[in-house]
């Protein structure tokens, strides 16, 4: 009997699956938009869910698959999903017509995940809006000014380690992240931390135990992604509780420090503190911006400034550091990894480094005269952005031209969902040709007016773009000036070549590892 009952669930269940599976293909079909059959369950993205390939390439497929769609559909799991392939469509959907399409998809619940789930990132429609011109302050020019100071002091503790460490063969990786949760670690919560240094210590292992995806993990993002209302029934949190409270309790404890001793210090978890009380602003607003990559915020300050609790600042602080760890590391490893596969561009990189420091210390007002650096820089956010897609929900109905010429026009609903593109679009050869090649040259001041508008979009665009994309710059920039300066980058036996994205996992990192050389320059 009991047998039997289990053979009716699991054939019940196949069934469903399968039903669900091939409704999503009539859906399609019926709307006239083109798209890869997929894997019931999985859809689109199976070989990525199993760890064959990367979640990247699964969406490559179906975005190369279709070459003259303006949109095709990607089946996610059980849900239809629209990716955008035309940068025009791309520029209607994030800037021109952005109120219909103010929020992002809901991926962590703010009851199970409070932490991400109650950040920026994840507000909706006018409490986002609040938050970001709340925020918007403390991410201006005068303020990473003063943030500058604390990315110079970590990199060079870096610098100095591996001047003992000379010619050793060095993971890029661990060395790379080090240095950007000490800058988090300095920069937004006051914690001084030395990582080359003191390799075991807590603020480190916490953050690498946070974008370190198990396969439970995976499959916890899978379940809350695809069956939110399930997931959160059964508590299903993507994030370890021990992780979470960490943060909670450091920030807390940092905040409550702060107001009983009168304790003010320039970082992140001091502006917050000032936004709460809707008391941040920025005296001195600049323009300037320190490369071509950097986003301008589109939102104006309007009506009375919402106050938050301290439990949405915790939220805030904590992206913050979650961005700001793991997305930038990933572009300095491989800008390292570029450089070493490299090396005219190394020595080109190096000229124009030696040139400038011989008659300048690297500082806020002089970072964005370093045209090839920056020419450096944006060529690794094209090739090996963090940034997948932007994805963004309908929020009133909403009709996208047709996908070709003589299709007709596909209507959106509220609580659809549409993923503009962006890593594919970066490695499209149609608008960044020889798109595989790493050739900084393609943004100097004589091409970069080539770059199609809404094809190269590493912080995203519109109103929801990166809000701290001047810090991430900044942080990768003041690295890779100092490492260069002091330093060749030189391949070792484990450099790979090509680099390959690592299939085990939602970052963008080189399958086993980026591994160089540093060997002492003489001049």
């Amino acid at each position: 009997m009991i047998a039997e009952i289990i053979i009716f669930i699991v054939t019940t269940v196949f069934f469903y699956i399968l039903y669900v599976h091939k409704k999503i293909h009539y859906f399609f079909k019926e709307r006239d938009v083109k798209f890869l059959p997929g894997v019931p369950m999985f859809g689109n993205m199976y070989q990525s869910t199993v760890g064959k390939k990367h979640y990247l390439e699964d969406l490559a497929a179906v975005y190369t698959a279709f070459p003259d769609e303006k949109y095709v559909g990607l089946i996610e799991g059980g849900s239809p999903i629209i990716i955008i392939r035309d940068p025009e469509l791309i520029k209607t959907i994030t800037v021109k017509d952005f109120d219909h399409f103010v929020n992002h998809k809901q991926f962590f619940d703010p009851d199970v995940d409070p932490l991400f789930g109650g950040s920026i990132i994840m507000m909706k429609d006018d409490k986002w809006r609040d938050m970001r011109v709340t925020l918007s302050p403390a991410f201006t020019g005068s303020k990473m000014r003063l943030m500058m100071n604390f990315m110079t002091e970590v990199s060079h503790n870096i610098i100095d380690y591996l001047k003992e460490h000379i010619s050793e063969e060095i993971h890029v990786d661990d060395l790379v992240r080090r240095y950007t949760l000490d800058v988090i670690g300095s920069a937004g919560f006051g914690i001084q931390v030395n990582s080359v240094r003191d390799k075991d210590n807590e603020f480190f292992k916490i953050g690498m135990n946070l974008f370190t995806f198990d396969f439970h993990q995976k499959l916890a993002l899978f379940m809350s992604a695809q069956f939110p209302k399930l997931g959160k029934k059964l508590g299903i949190t993507v994030f370890p509780p021990r992780v979470m409270n960490f943060f909670k309790n450091t920030i807390t404890e940092t905040i409550s420090y702060r107001k009983n001793n009168n304790v003010v210090r320039p970082d992140m978890i001091q502006l917050l503190m000032e936004a709460s009380k809707g008391t941040l602003t920025d005296s001195n607003p600049e323009k300037e911006d320190v490369g071509f990559a950097t986003t301008e915020e589109a939102l104006k300050q309007k009506g009375v400034t919402r106050e938050w609790t301290e439990d949405e600042i915790i939220g805030q602080v904590f992206i913050f550091f979650a961005a700001g760890f793991e997305s930038s590391a990933a572009a300095i490893t491989l800008c390292i990894h570029e450089l070493a596969l490299n090396e005219e561009v190394q020595e080109k990189l190096y000229k124009e480094i030696q040139q400038h420091q011989a008659s300048n210390t690297l500082s806020y007002e002089n970072v964005n005269q370093l045209k090839y650096l920056d020419c450096v820089v944006n060529e690794t956010l094209r090739k090996w952005t963090a940034a997948i897609f932007m994805d963004r929900m309908c929020n009133k109905p909403y009709e996208l031209p047709p996908p070709r010429e003589g299709g007709k026009p596909y209507r959106l609903n509220p609580g659809d969902v549409v993923y503009n593109m962006v890593n594919v679009i970066h490695m499209d050869d149609k608008y960044h040709p020889n798109a595989q090649q790493f050739n900084p040259d393609r943004f100097s001041d004589e091409n970069k007016h080539k770059i199609v508008p809404f094809t190269f979009m590493p912080f995203g665009m519109g109103p929801r773009n990166c809000i701290a994309s001047r810090f991430a710059l900044l942080e990768v920039k003041v690295f890779l000036y100092d490492l260069v300066l002091n330093f060749k980058i030189a391949k070792s036996q484990k450099t790979a070549d090509p680099i390959r994205l690592h299939n085990l996992d939602f970052n963008i990192k080189a399958t086993g590892g980026s591994y160089v050389k540093f060997e002492l320059r003489s001049t």
